[in-house]
């Protein structure tokens, strides 16, 4: 199995006004997106085509929005990527530049 392009753990995974799960997984691997529950059951994936990524206008540093099929989530990512050895998600600009660069699109919000 190949190696995931993008992996994040302890994600807050929302739709709408709705949490999901508070220690969630995002995986970019094999061309895919997947959001993934904090025990590995996956809420939602789609090839990356069909996925666009960005930050709201408003809102704190550590937030991204990905749309999955047409769906939109809010991610909680880190603000700031974790140290060598420190636990922790990695930032939202990784996240969104892993989707860019394997083939997602930005979006505007």
């Amino acid at each position: 199995m190949a190696e995931p392009e993008f992996t994040a753990k302890g994600v807050r995974i929302g739709r709408r006004l709705r949490s999901l799960t508070r220690a969630g997984q995002v995986r970019i691997s094999g061309g895919r997106l997947e959001l993934l529950t904090s025990y590995g059951s996956e809420i939602d994936s789609a090839p990356l085509a069909a996925v666009s990524a960005g930050r709201p206008w408003f809102g704190p540093d550590g937030k991204a929005q990905a749309t999955v099929n047409g769906t939109r989530y809010s991610l909680t990512l880190g603000e700031d990527d974790p140290g060598p050895g420190e636990s922790g998600p990695p930032s939202v600009r990784r996240f969104i530049d892993a989707v860019h660069r394997a083939g997602g699109r930005l979006s505007g919000a």
